[in-house]
C-alpha cells in the first residue's frame, strides 16, 4: 500500500512539474509559411504541450536578416519554413543550434551536422493565367525558354532573390538546370520581360489572378492552393520541361533564443507526421519530409513531370555571391 501511495505521489509530482514547465515556457516562432497554417500548427503544439506559442510571419530572406540583427538579443527561438539555403548560410554564421531530431532517419533531407532539418519539399514552377495568355495570343508557357517570348514583356513576376527565399531558390534552380554560364545569360534575358520583383514568394499569384501579368514564377504548390480557392479554370500550374529546382523547406532552433527546451519540443513536433499532415488542410500542398506523413493528393500530378535538379548545399554555400550577382544583373 505504501508503495502504491508513493507511486501516486510521484506521478502527481511529475504532472505538476510538467504543468509548471508549460506555464513558465513561451515560444516565439519566426514562420515563413502562410498565416492560417502557422496558426493551426501553433494551436496544435499548444494543445499538445501546454506551452504558449506566438508567431511572426516573414519571408525567408527577412527572417535571416532579422536573426542576424538580433544575434545578441534574440526574441525568437524557432525558425520554421523557408528554403534550407538560408538555413545553411545561418548555420555557417553560428546562428543555429546543433540538435539531432529523434526522427532524422525518417526525413527526406537533414543537415549532416544537425543544424536544420527538412519539413517539406516544393517544386519551382509557373502559375499562368490562361485567359491573359489568350489575350496576348500565345500558348501557356511550358518551358523556361517560353518565358523569353517578346509577347511576355512586362508580363512576368517573381520574388526578389535578395528579399525572399522563394526568389533565391528560383535563381539557384535556373543556374543548376542550365549551368552557371548559360543560366546567367538566361536570367539577364528574363529580366527584360519582368514586370516586378516582390518581397514575398507567393505575392505574384494575386497579380496573375487579377490579369495584371500572365505568369508568376514561384512554387507550384502555391499555385495549386490558389486553384483550390476557386481559380481552377483560370490558372494552370506548370513545371518547366527542361527541368526545375525545389525548395527544401526547413526548420531550426535559433542558437541564442530563449526557452531552448521548449524550442526542442516544437522542433520534434514540426518534424512529426502529425504536424506535417496539417499542411494540406490549410493550403500547404508541399510534399512532407517525414516518410510516414501522407502527402497532399493535389500535388501528386507534379511528380515525374520534369527532372528535379537541386543541390541545397551548393545553393547555400554560394548564396551571398549569387544574390550579389543577381542584383547587379537586374539592378535590384
Amino acid at each position: 500500500m505504501k508503495r502504491i501511495v508513493a507511486l501516486v505521489l510521484c506521478l502527481v509530482l511529475a504532472l505538476s512539474c510538467m504543468s509548471a514547465f508549460a506555464e513558465e515556457q513561451s515560444l516565439v516562432i519566426y514562420s515563413a509559411l502562410n498565416e492560417e497554417h502557422t496558426e493551426a500548427v501553433c494551436k496544435a503544439f499548444e494543445e499538445k504541450t501546454g506551452i504558449k506559442t506566438s508567431s511572426v510571419i516573414l519571408g525567408g530572406g527577412e527572417i535571416l536578416a532579422r536573426i542576424r540583427a538580433e544575434k545578441d538579443n534574440a526574441t525568437a527561438s524557432i525558425w520554421w519554413g523557408g528554403s534550407c539555403d538560408s538555413f545553411i548560410a545561418a548555420a555557417e554564421e553560428g546562428l543555429l543550434l546543433q540538435y539531432t531530431p529523434s526522427v532524422k532517419d525518417k526525413l527526406s533531407f537533414a543537415d549532416e551536422n544537425d543544424y536544420w532539418a527538412a519539413i517539406y519539399t516544393g517544386y519551382v514552377g509557373f502559375v499562368v493565367n490562361k485567359d491573359r495568355c489568350a489575350e496576348l495570343g500565345i500558348e501557356v508557357p511550358r518551358s523556361w525558354a517560353d518565358l523569353l517570348q517578346p509577347e511576355l514583356e512586362g508580363e512576368i513576376m517573381m520574388a526578389s532573390a535578395a528579399a525572399s527565399s522563394t526568389g533565391y531558390v528560383v535563381i539557384a534552380s535556373i543556374l543548376q538546370v542550365m549551368g552557371e554560364e548559360e543560366g546567367w545569360k538566361y536570367i539577364e534575358a528574363l529580366n527584360k520581360n519582368m514586370f516586378q520583383y516582390t518581397e514575398r514568394g507567393s505575392t505574384c499569384i494575386a497579380s496573375v489572378i487579377a490579369g495584371e501579368v500572365a505568369v508568376g514564377v514561384c512554387f507550384a504548390h502555391d499555385g495549386i492552393t490558389n486553384q483550390q480557392a476557386g481559380y481552377q479554370d483560370l490558372l494552370e500550374v506548370v513545371i518547366p520541361s527542361e527541368g526545375t529546382g525545389c525548395e527544401i523547406g526547413s526548420c531550426a532552433i535559433l542558437a541564442d533564443g530563449p526557452d531552448q527546451e521548449a524550442a526542442k519540443l516544437f522542433y520534434e513536433f514540426a518534424l512529426s507526421p502529425e504536424c506535417q499532415e496539417l499542411g494540406p488542410i490549410y493550403g500547404a500542398n508541399q510534399f512532407p519530409s517525414n516518410s510516414d506523413a501522407k502527402a497532399a493528393e493535389a500535388a501528386q500530378p507534379l511528380v515525374g513531370v520534369a527532372p528535379v535538379v537541386y543541390d541545397p548545399v551548393w545553393a547555400g554555400e554560394h548564396k551571398n555571391e549569387i544574390i550579389a550577382q543577381w542584383q547587379e544583373v537586374t539592378g535590384q
